[in-house]
């Protein structure tokens, strides 16, 4: 296999690069793409041109209604939404009674906002009455979250609410610890996971609800996989994997799924269109657990989300009380509004 590797920017760059992947150095099937709103930008040029595109995430809700609700090239990824609506859920079960007073510590975009909006909405489904006393909106990347946590330690909330993503988290943490903001309120941070490497017990309370998205990489009774994967990434980089390598690994075992079952149906090797009818619905064994994708292009994986725990073995937070959940029932059906989904929908975590 021939890795050719482009860089994801903004969606205009990002187009102009899947085009040369599919049109110049003609690839068999593109993966990759964090950004809805590059996802948005480039899944119409691959349907366009037929090329297969599996998308690692960006799949935000577009307001209330899909942006691409029928594909055939395209493979997205699992609402981004899911963790929200898994730790908004956790969050119930496990502060229900403790708190009067919430706050929102979210990035100010579609995935920022969406996911404040779940937490909400899931309490209001579930007539707990809670005040929010702030609600404060971070650029993405910045540095210098003082005047947020002056306003969040004024406001004096019993459970803040973020679903901060890559360095947004730490420093939004580092900094809240270090203001004595995290020593009362309740913290539950719906997609930590993807900050593991950065985060530290010095700062990150016990008892703090951390969702993990598709991976936990210190998972009890995980697999020989997961359990061989973690050892050998963590020898060759020094670090902790994190979901976004379960989910590269999800693709392109799916994709191989696909190749597999087409050339058996074919007797050759596959044409691409062939391999696109024959990825949805095969059983991947992916790091974090068991997948698959449905018949509408959209993955299905297990979710982790658990409370923060000191660790003697290591400087960042373990966690405990560990629950995970397939995504189907995290994640609203084929062809449904998520809005309305959220309101009448049978959860059971």
């Amino acid at each position: 296999m021939e890795l050719v590797i482009q860089e994801e920017t903004t969606p205009k760059d990002t187009v102009e690069r899947f085009r040369h992947l599919a049109l110049q150095e003609k690839v068999d099937a593109i993966h990759g793409l964090i950004s809805t709103g590059v996802t948005l930008a480039v899944a119409p040029v691959a349907e366009d041109e037929r090329v297969l595109l599996q998308c690692w995430d960006g799949t935000t809700q577009n307001g209330v209604q899909e942006s691409m609700p029928k594909t055939r090239f395209v493979f997205r990824s699992t609402d981004n939404e899911c963790e929200a609506v898994m730790s908004s859920l956790m969050a119930i079960k496990r502060f229900k009674g403790k708190f009067a007073t919430i706050a929102g510590v979210n990035s100010d975009y579609s995935y920022g906002r969406n996911c404040w909006e779940t937490f909400k909405t899931l309490l209001s489904r579930y007539d707990i009455e809670a005040k929010v006393v702030s609600e404060q909106w971070i650029r993405v990347g910045a540095t210098d979250l003082t005047t947020n946590v002056a306003a969040l330690n004024a406001a004096k909330p019993d459970l803040i609410f973020n679903s901060l993503f890559l360095s947004d988290l730490p420093i939004f943490l580092r900094q809240a610890s270090a203001a004595g903001l995290l020593a009362n309120a309740k913290i539950v941070s719906a997609v930590a996971g993807g900050q593991i490497n950065d985060l530290r017990s010095s700062f990150v309370p016990e008892g703090a609800l951390l969702g993990q998205n598709t991976f936990y990489f210190d998972l009890p009774g995980a697999s020989e996989l997961q359990k061989s994967f973690v050892a050998e990434y963590r020898d060759r980089y020094k670090a902790i994997p994190t979901t976004l390598a379960d989910r590269a690994y999800f693709n392109l075992m799916a994709y191989k799924a696909g190749v597999e079952k087409a050339a058996k149906a074919a007797g050759r090797w596959p044409k691409t269109d062939e391999i696109a009818d024959a990825i949805a619905g095969n059983d991947i064994e992916s790091l974090g657990g068991r997948g698959r994708y449905r018949a509408d292009k959209i993955a299905e994986q297990m979710f982790y989300q658990g409370f923060s725990k000191n660790s003697t073995q290591h400087e960042y937070p373990g966690l405990s009380d560990i629950t995970a959940a397939f995504s189907d029932q995290l994640q609203k059906p084929a062809g449904a509004d998520y809005w309305k989904w959220i309101k009448t929908a049978d959860f059971r975590v």
